[in-house]
């Protein structure tokens, strides 16, 4: 049975393990948080994602744990009301296009269910090295003994250790975008009942939502940030500089900063597209965020995930083996679906819409067309 070594246990992780598991997989994920972690943004399921969640057998559960919102106001910088619709929200699109948007956290859990206790988990770890010979791979953890595996996996996001130790220095594969998000949960201290609150303009934007039961709310705050300014901070230089980018929007901004003293789990970082001319090297192979992010902007990034554990999975039962061809039959059907998902980012529009874009990254495709 090969041993398969996938770093991140997040969403990648979890769907490429139950996909390997299925395929008779010896399957170990490394984590570096100590448990599985709560709280995050609402995450978008899209186009052919749709059918990897269906395969697995969460075709019911996956819409049962959608968002509620009933729709959205639109604010300007000092919280006074610009548009109010029922039709759409600002991180989820249309509510009539068949997407399905859950939280992150929700998520999760389910993919961690649906894989029960096959995996073996190594929360709280971390890779530091990876050796790759000819008959595997020898990883060395920051706390749990080395190990040799068949194949190493980095489903760890847009930092990503395993890039990191097999690919080299980051900085070739990350294409900046110059604004960072912040993202925290906190009492619904704003009231809001499956209704979302908006703002953007040229230097900053926010979008405020309760979670399904509407005890919670889910803030996320972007400015500009680059990539070198955000290296290094703390938790609390972190809580520092979202409170002094945020210092001048109004409306509700304010109110919810009172909140983010109090969080312990914050998701915070510049944003980045990575693209790499191979996301593949020997016995090591990437996915998701990992290999291939395409920012939180396209609203692709979660889809791209399930779809590319789907696909890099199949091509490993497929070629028992002979992961070589595995990996190169992977690349040859992920490339070009990644790249368009990509390119809507830097298209050249008068007035981009967020629903033509969201659209437009489903590009009509069907899992049958990616695996050919």
């Amino acid at each position: 049975m090969p041993k398969v070594l996938i770093s991140g246990a997040s969403i990648a992780g979890p769907a490429l393990a139950y996909w390997l598991l299925e395929a008779g997989y010896e399957v170990t994920i490394v984590e570096r948080a100590p448990e599985p972690r709560p709280g995050g943004q609402a995450i978008d399921i899209r186009g052919p994602a749709l059918d990897v969640i269906a395969a697995m057998g969460l075709g019911e559960r996956v819409p049962a744990l959608r968002t509620r919102m009933k729709g959205m106001t639109v604010l300007d910088i000092a919280g006074n009301e610009i548009e109010r619709t029922t039709e759409r929200t600002a991180t989820g699109g249309r509510f009539d296009s068949g997407d399905i948007e859950i939280f992150r956290d929700d998520l999760a859990a389910l993919l961690r269910e649906v894989c029960g206790s096959r995996p073996r988990y190594l929360y709280g770890d971390s890779l530091t090295a990876l050796e790759t010979r000819p008959d595997g791979v020898v990883a060395s953890f920051s706390r749990h003994p080395t190990e040799v595996f068949d194949l190493v996996l980095g489903a760890d996001g847009l930092h990503s250790k395993v890039r990191q130790l097999a690919f080299g220095d980051e900085e070739p594969f990350l294409r900046p975008l110059g604004v960072a998000f912040a993202i925290w949960a906190s009492p619904n201290l704003l009231d809001l009942q499956d209704w979302q609150l908006s703002f953007r303009d040229e230097t900053a934007g926010y979008a405020i939502y309760p979670t399904r039961d509407n005890r919670e709310l889910r803030v996320n705050i972007g400015f500009a940030l680059t990539l070198d300014e955000e290296r290094g901070l703390d938790l609390a230089a972190r809580k520092a500089l979202i409170r002094e980018r945020a210092a001048a929007i109004g409306g509700p901004v304010p109110r919810v900063l009172e909140t983010l003293e109090a969080t312990e789990d914050l998701y915070f970082g510049a944003l980045a597209q990575v693209r790499m001319p191979s996301w593949c090297k020997g016995r090591i192979a990437l996915v998701g965020d990992a290999g291939y992010c395409p920012s939180p902007f396209t609203g692709q990034g979660t889809s791209l995930a399930l779809i590319g554990a789907f696909v890099l999975a199949r091509e490993l039962a497929r070629g028992g083996a002979d992961h070589e061809t595995a990996f190169a039959q992977y690349e040859t059907r992920m490339r070009p679906f990644v790249k368009a998902n990509q390119d809507l980012l830097f298209r050249d529009r008068a007035a981009p819409d967020a629903d033509d874009v969201f659209n437009e990254a489903k590009m009509g495709i069907s899992l049958e067309d990616l695996l050919g």
